[in-house]
């Protein structure tokens, strides 16, 4: 069986994977352990998409074989059959998009209220909800490092780790400034409002990447973290801010419960972060070359949630847009995401 379209040759990636196995066997294989830790992850997804290929393989021998068959009574089953392997064929096409080097891993999510005071904070919590809907429903797991509430109602910041098979290769389309529309709960006189909040999204590498950080660049700092919801603190201080003073990269951890796990988690999030710059570079050395230019501006909404005066999510990069806000906010976001993908990989 050859895929093309995407790039994928599975016949090349099972003949890759057995040399990969054939060396992992090897006695001196452990001797260069960061090469072997490379090997080992690729190993390991190389062996997710054999496997994952292999069956939808399996799946498609087998429906032929039972149309083969032209038995009128398997009919019912059949048209099931093959209703499930169109759509498994239409998400295995996507996966093909899904090919960047830190698409099929976990990712760490950041949500910063912006212009719009109460309303941001609260549309922040709103999106924060939407989020761990979408992920949930997906089946992935998710756990809050770092939240600071809002003056009155929402939050101002959150940063969440999100882990489950393609994480970051969906999320990454999530990127940006998110604009609602509504007529605000928090105004007297009930007046329309419009609130921005900012999503950033970074790979969690974990210890795929090397990153080196001289420990002298670092200004770390401890605190007492709250309790859920903010009105408590901790006696002991457990919670960790590092700085990273070149860059002024700030990150934060407070939800583990000993210094040390919220300094190792805070040390993921600061390397997370360093990568995302470093890379951040390379696309603006690759635009100026290329003469173009892109206005990264914190009012350059990447879609609208407008719930008046009608209903309307609405993604300015690729125009795609739905009237059901609600399903939209309660997680539904895969058609936005893949629809952006596909944009990119057509562009």
């Amino acid at each position: 069986m050859r895929l093309s379209g995407g790039g994928f040759d599975l016949d090349g990636k099972a003949a890759e994977l057995t040399a990969l196995e054939t060396q992992a066997a090897e006695p001196d294989f452990w001797n260069y352990p960061e090469q072997a830790r490379e090997a080992m992850q690729r190993l390991s997804a190389l062996q997710e998409d054999v496997q994952y290929w292999n069956t939808m393989a399996q799946n498609i021998r087998d429906t032929r074989e039972l149309l083969a068959l032209e038995d009128e009574e398997l009919l019912p089953d059949l048209e099931a059959e093959t209703d499930a392997l169109e759509k498994e064929m239409a998400r295995a096409e996507f996966r093909l998009m899904l090919s960047g080097p830190y698409d099929r891993g976990d990712a760490f999510l950041a949500i910063h209220a912006g212009a719009g005071g109460t309303d941001s904070q609260d549309w922040a919590a709103m999106l924060l909800r939407m989020f761990l809907r979408w992920a949930e429903q997906r089946g992935f797991k998710t756990s809050i490092y770092d939240s600071t509430e809002g003056d009155g109602a929402g939050i101002k910041s959150v940063t969440v780790g999100i882990t489950g098979l393609f994480a970051y290769g969906y999320l990454r389309a999530e990127r940006g400034v998110h604009r609602l529309v509504r007529l605000s709960p928090f105004d007297s006189a009930h007046r329309r409002h419009t609130s921005f909040v900012l999503v950033e999204v970074w790979p969690d590498l974990g210890e795929e990447v090397t990153v080196e950080i001289d420990p002298n660049d670092l200004q770390i700092d401890t605190f007492c973290a709250s309790t859920a919801g903010g009105q408590h603190m901790q006696k002991n201080e457990t919670a960790i801010r590092i700085t990273h003073l070149p860059t002024n990269t700030i990150v934060s951890c407070q939800n583990e419960r000993s210094q040390s796990q919220n300094r190792e988690t805070a040390m993921r999030l600061l390397k997370a972060k360093l990568i995302q710059l470093e890379e951040a570079k390379k696309r603006e050395k690759i635009d100026e070359l290329k003469g173009d230019h892109v206005d990264a501006g914190w009012g350059n909404q990447i879609r609208s949630y407008v719930l008046h005066p009608y209903q309307m999510v609405k993604d300015h990069r690729t125009d795609h847009e739905t009237g059901n806000v609600q399903a939209v906010l309660d997680g539904a976001l895969d058609p936005f995401m893949e629809t952006y993908l596909r944009h990119t990989m057509d562009a």
